[in-house]
């Protein structure tokens, strides 16, 4: 690949890129100190953490009151961990990537016959 394709290559990208801009009061060069993005990502993987650790406790819940009990806690474990990935995209700490809609329709027709093979088509279980 030569120069020029290398370069439309990357501007193509970058028109893809969907982002906001970073705050200002934070430094280019990364130091030892926690600063709020670091705080962010460390709230973000715990709850990470925490939905993964709900969704197997609410696997194996044997007693029903106990079950709903988790099964609320993790949605809102959920809903927080969403949040804060959305404080994140706002402050410019995460980019997103259009994807073109040929490739989208490409996907979506190869995966779209695997439902032929779901068990249990057309009825109903009890």
């Amino acid at each position: 690949m030569n120069q020029n394709q290398s370069q439309n290559q990357n501007q193509n990208q970058n028109a893809n890129v969907i982002k906001n801009p970073k705050p200002s009061y934070e430094p280019q060069v990364k130091g030892p100190e926690m600063n709020d993005r670091d705080r962010l990502n460390d709230l973000l993987a715990t709850e990470k953490y925490l939905t993964d650790s709900f969704n197997t406790s609410a696997r194996e819940a044997s007693h029903p009151s106990l079950h709903q009990d988790i099964m609320t806690v993790l949605n809102e474990t959920h809903q927080c961990q969403y949040d804060m990935y959305q404080l994140m995209f706002r402050k410019g700490h995460y980019k997103l990537e259009a994807e073109q809609q040929q490739k989208l329709d490409q996907t979506y027709q190869q995966f779209s016959g695997y439902s032929s093979q779901f068990p249990y088509q057309g009825t109903t279980m009890q």
